[in-house]
């Protein structure tokens, strides 16, 4: 039985990781997980080992940070910690065959340290960004390496890049993370409009993106139409039921009595009502006709279900102008967003213009839906992207 060690930088890379080492376990392989920032919480999730002592931090992984952000890393020791997990990965690198990294350049320079053979899925680098890849040095020194076995990508257009710029075959087989949505179990009501609302999962982050959503849903609240509509807000755990209670008993929203689910609080400002879940994102997803998001992989789920997303930019440290800007660039002109504000309060305006547009374009343009499902199938791929990838690491690892 071959040994596999899966290696991800980041909360969404986590997710990928653990959905490509669960399709391992069921090929018979023996899975271990080395997360080299946060938690690994998606790998307990689907049962696989976490080697190590794990640590959150709150920008949640070594990339797009605000400056904040990155002082925040370096002083809260993320850099440190992540020197820690380079060096524990070295020690326990020959109990292992191969090593299988998801993220960006982090992991992959893990994996050419300790001099094994690997497999990559580049899911944090995207050719959409500025319509061809610019690696940072020295990534294309260790993807060219004999011992990176594959390189498989997030989109079609960066494997055909990288194909070029390597001149080696680079593969596109989907997203894991797209892979729980399909196919579709539940048609939505067509008779209800539901609009999803993702603050995002990183404390503390998450409590001003969620008083940003909420600012927008109060001017909202004026408009007798939004009385029709659903708001499911998709909470983690990070943030717990007596905070949220807090926020909304200061703004000045009632609370609805008389809930049996235990995982639902519900909140009324006005003609407005706010579902608030915890751990019932999928769901929330599934039956959301659009989103408003300040959030990184939910966003990408939304437009890889063919489901329009309305950002908010924030303050960050991680979902901040430069991040929502990236985002659009890398999912395509269904990601809408307030960008030429002179402040809060246009800002506002100006987002709650486009939900009405985006609501207006869902409900009586059908070409609209049309090209969001286009462009979903361009910009994150089809079904059963983990079960393709293990298929194809399984030739090349009998092969070996």
């Amino acid at each position: 039985m071959f040994k596999i060690l899966i290696l991800s930088n980041g909360h969404g890379e986590d997710l990928s990781g653990s959905l490509i080492a669960k399709q391992f376990v069921k090929s018979g392989y023996s899975v271990h997980a080395l997360p080299i920032v946060g938690m690994g919480n998606h790998y307990e999730k689907e049962q696989i080992k976490i080697i190590g002592k794990t640590k959150e931090f709150s920008t949640g992984g070594i990339g797009y940070n605000s400056f904040k952000g990155r002082l925040t890393e370096i002083l809260g020791g993320e850099i440190f910690y992540v020197l820690k997990r380079l060096y524990l990965t070295f020690k326990i690198r020959k109990k292992y065959d191969y090593f299988f990294v998801v993220g960006d350049i982090v992991p992959v320079f893990f994996a050419w340290v300790c001099k094994k053979d690997f497999f990559t899925y580049l899911v944090a680098y995207s050719s959409h960004y500025e319509g061809k890849l610019k690696l940072p040095w020295p990534s294309k020194f260790f993807l060219l390496s004999q011992k990176a076995k594959k390189i498989y990508t997030r989109d079609s257009l960066t494997a055909n890049d990288l194909t070029l710029q390597l001149k080696k075959k680079v593969s596109f087989l989907g997203n894991p993370f797209m892979d729980k949505f399909f196919p579709r179990k539940k048609e939505l009501n067509k008779a209800e409009f539901s609009i999803g609302l993702f603050p995002g999962s990183r404390f503390p982050e998450i409590l001003d993106n969620f008083v940003l959503i909420l600012e927008v849903l109060e001017a909202l609240s004026d408009l007798r139409y939004f009385q029709k509509i659903k708001f499911n807000f998709a909470i983690v755990n990070a943030l717990s039921s007596l905070k949220i209670k807090e926020i909304f008993q200061k703004r000045g929203w009632l609370k609805i009595e008389n809930i049996k689910n235990n995982n639902l609080l519900k909140f009324q400002y006005k003609f407005l009502e706010v579902n608030i879940y915890w751990n019932n994102f999928d769901k929330i997803l599934l039956k959301s006709r659009c989103c408003i998001s300040m959030a990184g992989t939910a966003a990408e789920q939304a437009i890889g279900l063919g489901k329009p997303v309305i950002q908010i930019e924030g303050k960050g440290p991680q979902f901040t102008r430069t991040f929502a800007e990236a985002q659009r660039r890398l999912l395509g002109k269904y990601v809408f967003c307030a960008t030429k504000y002179k402040d809060k309060n246009d800002q506002i305006n100006q987002t709650i213009k486009l939900i009405i547009k985006i609501i207006y374009l869902i409900q009586l343009n059908k070409k609209f839906m049309i090209s969001c499902n286009e462009n979903a199938k361009k910009r994150l791929g089809e079904n059963k992207a983990c079960f393709k990838m293990v298929d194809d690491m399984n030739i090349v690892i009998k092969n070996d």
